[in-house]
């Protein structure tokens, strides 16, 4: 409580010009807005310039932004939003759309964003806008909240050069592998390279947390049934999935041990060229520029849907329902998420895919960009992506059960059937938590 309420003072503090200064514009008086987002270093020297961009265009405002670690932002926007001196635009969680309309700290910023001037929103992703869409009971329609920081559709890559160095042939950018296929490409890619016995070179490295649900989604099950008020991670397809990818590294040893993953975890081995597949997000394209292999990007393994899938993130920026500067901030947030001159500022840093469509299509086209297949992104926007499961529900409790304790199957100390007899009901028990909550908040 110590540690929160000084926290609470810290941040009001800094954020106490969304209050405090004075109003106008029209009248020569300087408008100040407060921005909060978070960011890798390479995110917020891009978030920064675009936002002098905006002052420039803007004479008369000035922005504050203050800047936090992506693992405390959660937290101080949580604190800001107890201490009421919410920032004027801020990153958030679209998992945090419902409960942040029903707690009043979110603007409906709907008239702004349709009416503003220079923006077209028809340009703007619409599964991007629908993130931040809430008609007081169903996520994804009614009220705009909010526009997309970004979306992040989660592609899967692999190292171009291990697999001509192999000579194995090179994966069909427009079909998938089936599981079968990806299993038996995994095990030719896995190799003891040096000849001292232990494996140097693996298929794969996947993280349970990121890289599971394509595979579960992609074999026809879910972690929810159609109402979102069902955990259904006791489908026998939903065990399936799992055990097939634990089995990876368990029993087919195309993965990395636990121990080889404490020694240098799957990320690094990837990035030193150890191994063959990996996921690859807009957001690490600027790191991945100077990797010293080829790598490019290809659909995720099928399952008996024969359907690929995969999940697209995103972070919103909202507006505060307090903020004394509603157009302008709403402007800013705008010209954060569509502006083209913004956009492609942020393209240029290569830290996300571009909100603009316009600037998608001619950025996707861009060879000099790795990686090559960068339509791939698109794809997943376009056809097949769809949202983490708790963007259906008013809290993420459930669904972080899910995770807490799944060590010992990718461990092969459990079955997958084991663990999901256990979890399934201790993660319905806190859905059903999560629903009441929701109707409770409502009132």
């Amino acid at each position: 409580m110590i540690f929160m309420t000084m926290l609470v003072v810290v941040i009001t503090g800094v954020l106490s010009a969304c209050n405090n200064e004075s109003a106008g514009g029209e009248d020569g008086k300087v408008v100040n807005l407060t921005f909060m987002f978070s960011g890798q270093p390479q995110e917020q020297t891009a978030y920064k310039n675009v936002v002098k961009k905006f002052e420039e265009a803007n004479p008369n405002v000035k922005v504050k932004t203050v800047v936090t670690a992506g693992d405390q932002y959660d937290t101080k926007l949580q604190a800001a939003i107890a201490g009421k001196s919410v920032p004027d635009v801020f990153f958030y969680n679209p998992g945090n759309l419902k409960a942040y309309v029903n707690a009043g700290v979110l603007k409906d910023i709907t008239e702004l964003v349709e009416n503003a001037e220079g923006v077209n929103i028809s340009k703007i992703w619409e599964s991007g806008i629908n993130k931040y869409r809430y008609d007081g009971e169903v996520a994804g329609q009614g009220a705009i909240y909010g526009v997309p920081k970004d979306l992040g559709p989660f592609a899967f890559g692999y190292n171009k050069t291990m697999f001509e160095e192999a000579g194995i042939p090179l994966p069909d950018p427009d079909k998938p592998y089936t599981m079968e296929e990806f299993l038996e490409v995994n095990k030719k890619l896995t190799m003891d390279k040096n000849g001292d016995g232990k494996t140097d070179q693996w298929g794969t490295g996947l993280n349970v947390s990121w890289s599971l649900q394509p595979f579960v989604w992609s074999n026809g099950a879910d972690w929810l049934d159609e109402t979102n008020t069902k955990v259904t991670i006791d489908d026998p397809k939903f065990i399936e999935s799992l055990q097939y990818f634990a089995d990876l590294q368990n029993v087919h040893k195309v993965t990395p041990s636990v121990a080889e993953g404490q020694t240098l975890d799957t990320y690094q081995r990837w990035m030193q060229g150890q191994i063959g597949f990996f996921p690859v997000g807009p957001w690490d394209m600027g790191a991945y520029k100077d990797l010293k292999f080829e790598y490019d990007l290809l659909p995720w393994p099928v399952g008996s849907t024969g359907e690929t899938k995969a999940w697209i993130g995103s972070l919103g920026i909202g507006v505060s329902s307090k903020t004394e500067h509603a157009e302008l901030a709403a402007e800013l947030a705008l010209y954060l998420s569509a502006d083209e001159q913004g956009q492609q500022a942020l393209v240029d840093q290569q830290v996300q895919l571009p909100n603009n469509t316009d600037v998608a299509a001619e950025w996707a086209a861009d060879t000099s960009i790795k990686p090559a297949n960068k339509k791939e992104f698109l794809e997943i926007i376009e056809t097949y992506g769809r949202d983490l499961p708790t963007n259906f529900t008013y809290t993420a409790e459930w669904y972080d059960e899910f995770y807490k304790n799944i060590q010992p199957v990718i461990d092969g100390k459990k079955t997958a059937e084991e663990y999901v007899k256990e979890a399934q009901p201790k993660m319905q028990k806190l859905l059903d938590k999560s629903i009441k909550q929701e109707e409770q908040s409502k009132k």
